[in-house]
């Protein structure tokens, strides 16, 4: 199995010293095991992201001596992440959800005073098309 490792900076200004502290233990982490250090632009916030600080970015990185094996842009991937999307969903590992932040709170802390983590109990998955469909109508929306 090949170690792969990424960094994934925004492009919203320049990289700071806890960038260069991830991507410096990411690309140490994969030279030792001879993996790949993936740089992953962050570009998906599409106001503040800009090609000048990716420029940036790289020349920041160059200096260090921190060489990327691959690099992407996230905002050129989302048809990728669609189909690996449709694919979990056919496969019945994605699913909507509806419930409100105060109802996962309140589940999270029950579980926490029983001394269990705070994981998520898919209910959702068990939910009704027509349950769903009541959800909606009162206007939530799934997450």
């Amino acid at each position: 199995m090949t170690v792969k490792v990424r960094f994934a900076p925004s492009p919203t200004g320049r990289i700071h010293a806890g960038n260069v502290r991830a991507a410096l233990i990411n690309w140490l982490f994969a030279k030792k095991h001879q993996g790949r250090f993936v740089l992953r632009i962050d570009d998906t916030d599409l106001e503040r992201s800009t090609k000048e600080n990716e420029d940036l970015i790289e020349t920041d990185l160059n200096w260090l001596g921190l060489t990327w094996d691959e690099r992407y842009n996230q905002s050129k991937r989302f048809d990728i992440y669609q189909k690996a999307a449709d694919a979990l969903k056919a496969d019945g590992r994605l699913y909507a959800c509806y419930e409100t932040a105060e109802e996962l709170d309140r589940r999270r802390k029950v579980q926490l005073s029983r001394g269990l983590p705070p994981v998520y109990d898919r209910a959702a998955l068990k939910l009704t098309d027509a349950e769903k469909a009541t959800f909606e109508a009162e206007g939530r929306k799934p997450h």
